[in-house]
């Protein structure tokens, strides 16, 4: 005789009352549409002009922006590439980030992007920040205060670190 085999019952589901499923919203489109150019971009080959291209293509991105995201966007902008000029500017998602050997290391996200109601600085995995089992990779924005602005530079030094 064999032994019984243990049979589980099968989850019941409950269906879901007056919701559909709509997909993505058309933030996040665009911001699909974004990345599927820069990819293409990128995959036309390294050009002598790029890291020029970058900056222009990050610059005018903020330009596009609403305050005061524009104006964070800015500061941002200057302050990462004080804190770290080595960091090249590039568009990741359409969202003005900075990159060390191509890999993004932190980006700026307006609140306009996703129709949030705060901008966010947010470091990729290869961000050196890590610190034990667990560690913030995303800040929410509201202002830039000199103390803001003060960790955002010590954050990105260390990430490149």
């Amino acid at each position: 005789m064999s032994p019984k085999k243990d049979t589980q019952e099968s989850a019941k589901s409950t269906p879901a009352i007056n919701k559909k499923f709509k997909g993505f919203t058309d933030e996040e489109r665009v911001a699909m549409k974004d990345r599927i150019q820069e990819l293409k971009a990128s995959a036309r080959g390294p050009r002598r002009a790029d890291k020029a291209d970058g900056e222009s293509a990050v610059l005018a991105k903020i330009a596009e922006m609403p305050e005061p995201d524009r104006a964070m966007g800015k500061r941002l902008h200057a302050i990462i590439k004080a804190s770290a000029p080595a960091l090249s500017s590039r568009l990741w998602y359409g969202m003005p980030a900075y990159a060390k050997d191509g890999k993004v290391v932190c980006f700026f996200q307006s609140a306009q992007k996703f129709n949030t109601r705060y901008a966010t600085f947010g470091f990729s995995d290869t961000a050196n920040l890590d610190e034990g089992a667990l560690w913030p990779v995303a800040f929410a924005l509201k202002e830039l205060t000199a103390t803001e602005e003060a960790r955002i530079s010590a954050l990105v030094k260390k990430a490149m670190s």
